[in-house]
C-alpha cells in the first residue's frame, strides 16, 4: 500500500524530503539501493519507494539506516518530525472518513462486534488484519489504523464518546492475552478527560441496537455527518432528517448503556476472565503434555526381553 499525496505539508515535513535525505546519505556511503537493502535487510524495492516518497517507513527503518550510513541519528530525528498521517494511504472507501478524523472536533460512535479502530491496541489490530493479509501490507495497514488514534488520545484531544456493544469485548481477536491487553487499554484510555466509554450489555434485550456501527462526526465549521459501514464500503450523509434520526438513536444507546462506573467494572471482570482463561489453557496444555508422556512411556520398548518366571505350585 503506497502513500497518497500529502496535503498541507511543508518542504521540511514530507515523505519526499525524508527520501531525498536517505538517498543523500546512501550515495555518500557509496552504496546502491540493493546493497543497503541487503544490510537492513529488506527488499530493494522498499528502499526505492522510501527514497521516492511513495512508501511510509517505520521508525526502526530510519534507525537502522542511521546506524548503517553513519548519519548521527539524522534520519530518526527527521522521521520523528514528520506528520506521517497525511502520508498513509487508507483504503479508498475509507479515505474520506480518515480525513474527517483528522479534523473532527467531536466524534460519537456506536460499535458492534469489534473494538473501534481509534481504541485498538497494535496487537489487536495486527490480529484483526492478519485474517486478510500478511507481510508488508499487514504492517502498513496496522500503521494506517494506529495513525488515526494520535490526536484522540491526547488529554486536550477532540471529544470522543463511544458506546461499545458487549459483543466487541466477547468476540475474541488474537486470543485471551490480546483481549486482556485490549480491555486494559480501554480502561486506561477511558481515564482521559476527552474520552467517554460505555458498554451496551448483551443481557439487556430491550436495548434498541442498530444493525451496524455508526459514527456522528462534527467538523470545525460546525458541519455534521453520519457515517456507517457495510461489508466493503462506507456511507456518508449530512441530510438533516437522517442526522436527527441517528442522533436520537445514539442518545438512546447512551442513556440505556451501562454507566461509566459500571462499564469500568465490567471491563475489570473481563480482564480477570481473560487472564484466568489464559492460565486455564496453559494448565490444560501441561496436563495434556503429562498424559502424553505417560502414554509414551507405556509404549516404549523394553531394553531386555521379558523372561517368564515359574510360579510356585499350590
Amino acid at each position: 500500500m503506497s502513500r497518497r499525496n500529502a496535503t498541507g505539508g511543508t518542504a521540511a515535513t514530507t515523505a519526499g524530503v525524508f527520501g531525498e535525505v536517505l538517498r543523500h546519505y546512501r550515495e555518500a556511503a557509496d552504496l546502491t539501493q540493493e546493497a543497503l537493502a541487503r544490510q537492513i535487510p529488506c527488499d530493494r524495492s522498499h528502499v526505492a519507494r522510501v527514497e521516492a516518497g511513495t512508501r511510509v517507513p517505520q521508525d526502526t527503518f530510519a534507525k537502522t539506516c542511521d546506524e548503517l550510513l553513519g548519519t548521527g541519528g539524522v534520519l530518526l530525528r527527521l522521521w520523528g518530525r514528520i506528520d506521517w498521517y497525511p502520508e498513509v494511504q487508507h483504503p479508498d472507501w475509507f479515505e474520506r472518513r480518515a480525513e474527517m478524523d483528522a479534523r473532527a472536533v467531536i466524534l460519537r460512535e456506536y460499535q458492534v462486534h469489534v473494538v473501534p479502530g481509534l481504541l485498538q491496541t497494535p496487537e489487536y489490530a495486527h490480529a484483526l488484519f492478519s485474517r486478510a493479509t500478511s507481510g508488508a501490507e499487514l504492517e502498513e495497514r496496522v500503521r494506517a489504523r494506529l495513525s488515526r488514534q494520535q490526536r484522540f488520545l491526547l488529554a486536550d484531544g477532540p471529544l470522543y464518546s463511544v458506546v461499545l456493544d458487549e459483543s466487541c469485548l466477547r468476540t475474541v481477536i488474537g486470543g485471551p492475552a490480546v483481549m486482556r491487553a485490549q480491555c486494559a487499554h480501554l480502561l486506561q484510555v477511558g481515564e482521559l478527560p476527552n474520552v467517554f466509554i460505555q458498554i451496551a450489555p448483551a443481557r439487556d434485550a430491550g436495548l434498541h441496537r442498530p444493525n451496524t456501527s455508526l459514527s456522528l462526526i462534527k467538523l470545525p465549521d460546525g458541519h455534521e455527518w453520519v457515517y456507517s459501514e457495510s461489508l466493503d464500503s462506507g456511507h456518508f450523509s449530512d441530510d438533516p432528517s437522517v442526522l436527527l434520526r441517528h442522533t436520537q438513536t445514539y442518545d438512546g444507546l447512551r442513556a440505556d448503556a451501562l454507566s461509566a462506573r459500571e462499564s469500568t467494572a465490567l471491563l475489570g471482570d473481563l480482564i480477570e476472565g481473560y487472564g484466568q482463561h489464559g492460565e486455564a489453557r496453559s494448565d490444560s496444555r501441561g496436563v495434556d503434555q503429562e498424559q502424553l508422556q505417560r502414554r509414551q512411556r507405556r509404549q516404549l520398548p523394553r531394553s531386555r526381553p521379558r523372561i517368564p518366571r515359574p510360579r510356585p505350585r499350590a
